[in-house]
């Protein structure tokens, strides 16, 4: 059964592989607390073997997912790795059976995902597929061990370590001192890892997340702030590097505008830029540039309003990665209260590399399945109180989760809508998306919830929201009397749908071992770690479904057809990797059915409108902000011109993508 490897005795592990070496004996057990927005979520344990071998175990719970591995490791003198094993399962509660193997100058390794081999030159690290904040450590220690602090990674690419700084933590009566390191080369951004004066893991922290030994839960914070500090060092000085400012009046000349409101695109003209806004267009020749103004020649090219991508949860990287992608305004729709209001301080500041930020707030409730927040609440006082906070703060929106007790939504929209703030969301568990939207939703995230809507007794907060969609979707009949009745009650309300197809089109059609179709056009632009994940294949099917999810995946495209041809507003949003995703998603949106232009227009001035931000933003006239993107290509004929992005302006500021990407370490598009 995926899992029961980590209740096996380490003895029984060790059958598997080879005598450990003749090393010192084995050392107590270390074990770490996992905790997810300040709440335990999950729990690790480690104990060396001897030397050169030891047993790990990590696990944690995330709304019902989440991994259970047990790793096997031995390393060579310098602390490489020549034999892992992973068992357990994933994320996704798939089994794992991974192994790496180096003997003799030549390494092998084998995954769900890979079979590969290769000859070894010097030495290597095999970065694991189903990789745990213990990797990161033993890499660490290679690193330091390394000549230059880099070595050779595999499947590929290369790792580089720097020591970022040292920190004294208190818990419990004892100090101690720790180090932070960063490990740079894999993915987007750098890894980090706490270790010990015995260059032991003492915390790894993630996206919201930290893992830390056990009793020192309390210096998860101070290692929070710490990290968060440099992180936001770091950003400003990639800033200053990234961000170019203009000191006076600036044009863009010769390319052809796209004009949302009509859906087309005007002949060659001229947009004059003053700071934040602009200030002239009109056709080439029809318009005075200033005198001494920079000019950008853009003959051959389109200019559009910047994309919206209104479904995103944001972190660092994730600022560069819209910017590069011509995302300029994006919409949170829940993060931690505290990050989310330094990180948009800082976009709007040009402090950092980020889009326009709008901030949505989260409120789910307590329990095994709840969403990974300090927000959540089980009674209408505390609602109600978060959806003031909210609105004082500036919010423009709240999103209502999965676990949220119903009989709560009618005094939180009612107070939301009082405050001015949309509402939307996942359906609460006991809800259906009808009763949702009759209780006065503004908007439904996730068009598995609309299915749903028609498979009553599925439990929302679990992960059989998504595996009882890939099963039954494709049964769903469009025209069915229901369908049509639940159709023209969105369009009565003024219902928006945020569907985030692309990150369906990954889970239902995504196969083990290939490049997920959501990822095709991009993979090989992509650090090295991050295309692995491409071949993760998604949801896995169960044996025999796999050409039933994809059914249902379709049957998803033409439901936002539906929606469409029913005049109900459909916006784009990711909840997944930015930029990329949202590129996919209007690609889908017109393999749909969907006109190309109209899809233009509803990543642009229709998002504008759907957040009342339209006198400002999402189409290019005198006296709005410019939020510009000059595209080397025509994405009214051919959407996945939309990719080629040249230039982006935001809030005046100007970028060029592909030094925005290599600062992430992605490719530019070719």
């Amino acid at each position: 059964m995926p899992g029961a490897w980590t209740h096996l005795t380490v003895s029984a592990l060790l059958l598997a592989g080879p005598p450990a070496p003749s090393e010192p004996p084995a050392s107590p057990e270390i074990r770490y607390t996992y905790l997810a927005n300040g709440h335990r979520a999950g729990a690790a344990t480690v104990r060396e073997l001897s030397g050169r071998e030891r047993v790990s175990t990590f696990e944690f719970n995330d709304r019902g997912r989440g991994p259970q591995l047990t790793t096997r490791e031995v390393v060579d003198a310098q602390g490489v790795p020549v034999q892992v094993e992973i068992r357990g399962h994933d994320y996704w509660k798939t089994a794992v059976e991974e192994t790496f193997r180096q003997a003799e100058g030549r390494a092998s390794w084998s995954n769900a995902a890979e079979k590969g081999e290769k000859i070894l030159t010097g030495p290597a690290f095999y970065l694991g597929l189903n990789f745990t904040p213990f990797e990161d450590e033993s890499l660490a220690r290679a690193l330091l061990r390394a000549p230059g602090g880099r070595i050779d990674l595999l499947p590929a690419g290369e790792m580089r370590i720097l020591e970022a700084g040292s920190l004294q933590v208190a818990a419990g009566g004892r100090t101690q001192t720790v180090h932070l390191y960063s490990l740079s080369g894999a993915s987007f951004e750098p890894s980090w890892v706490w270790l010990d004066d015995d260059r032991r893991l003492f915390a790894a922290p993630g996206d919201g997340s930290v893992l830390v030994r056990e009793g020192w839960e309390a210096t998860a914070p101070d290692l929070t702030r710490e990290l968060e500090a440099r992180s936001a060092a770091q950003r400003r000085a990639e800033a200053v590097r990234l961000v170019r400012r203009p000191g006076g009046p600036w044009a863009i000349r010769g390319a052809r505008l796209f004009d949302p409101a009509a859906g087309r695109l005007l002949p060659p003209s001229t947009v004059i830029v003053e700071g934040r806004r602009i200030t002239a267009v009109g056709r080439e020749g029809e318009v005075a540039i200033p005198a001494g103004a920079e000019v950008v020649e853009a003959q051959g090219k389109v200019l559009l309003p910047g994309l919206w991508d209104l479904h995103t949860h944001l972190n660092g990287v994730f600022g560069p990665l819209n910017v590069a992608a011509g995302v300029t305004t994006v919409r949170d729709l829940g993060n931690d209260v505290e990050t989310l209001a330094e990180l948009a301080r800082e976009f709007e500041a040009g402090e950092a590399v980020g889009p326009r930020v709008l901030r949505a707030g989260i409120l789910d409730g307590p329990g095994p399945y709840a969403a990974p927040t300090p927000v959540l609440v089980d009674n209408e006082k505390d609602a109600l109180a978060w959806v003031d906070r909210y609105a004082d703060l500036g919010y423009v929106q709240v999103k209502l989760y999965s676990s949220l007790d119903p009989q709560l939504v009618p005094a939180i929209v009612k107070r939301a809508h009082e405050r001015g703030l949309r509402v939307s969301g996942h359906i609460p568990n006991g809800m259906t998306a009808e009763q949702a939207v009759r209780a006065g939703f503004d908007e439904i995230q996730h068009v598995n919830f609309l299915f749903l809507n028609f498979l009553p007794g599925v439990d929302t907060r679990t992960p059989a929201r998504f595996l009882e969609v890939g099963e039954h979707a494709a049964e769903l009949d469009l025209a069915s009397p229901p369908v049509r009745a639940f159709l023209a009650l969105l369009k009565e309300r003024g219902t928006v749908i945020d569907p985030t197809m692309a990150i369906y089109e990954d889970m239902f059609t995504a196969r083990v071992g290939e490049v997920s179709p959501t990822f095709a056009a991009v993979a090989d632009r992509m650090p090295p770690q991050v295309q692995r994940g491409f071949r993760d294949g998604g949801l896995h099917p169960p044996a025999g479904k796999a050409a039933r999810y994809a059914e249902s995946f379709q049957k998803a495209l033409s439901l936002v057809k539906a929606l469409r041809d029913a005049g109900i507003t459909v916006v784009a949003g990711t909840d997944f990797l930015p930029g990329f995703t949202l590129h996919r998603e209007l690609e889908l949106y017109v393999q749909a059915g969907i006109p190309a232009a109209e899809v233009l227009s509803l990543a642009t001035l229709g998002a504008a409108r759907v957040m009342h931000r339209e006198g400002d933003l999402g189409s290019i006239e005198p006296g709005k902000l410019a939020d510009l993107i000059l595209i080397d290509g025509d994405p009214v004929a051919r959407i996945s011109d939309v990719r080629r992005v040249t230039l982006t302006v935001k809030d005046g500021l100007i970028y060029d993508p592909a030094a925005v990407y290599a600062a992430v370490g992605v490719k530019p598009a070719s």
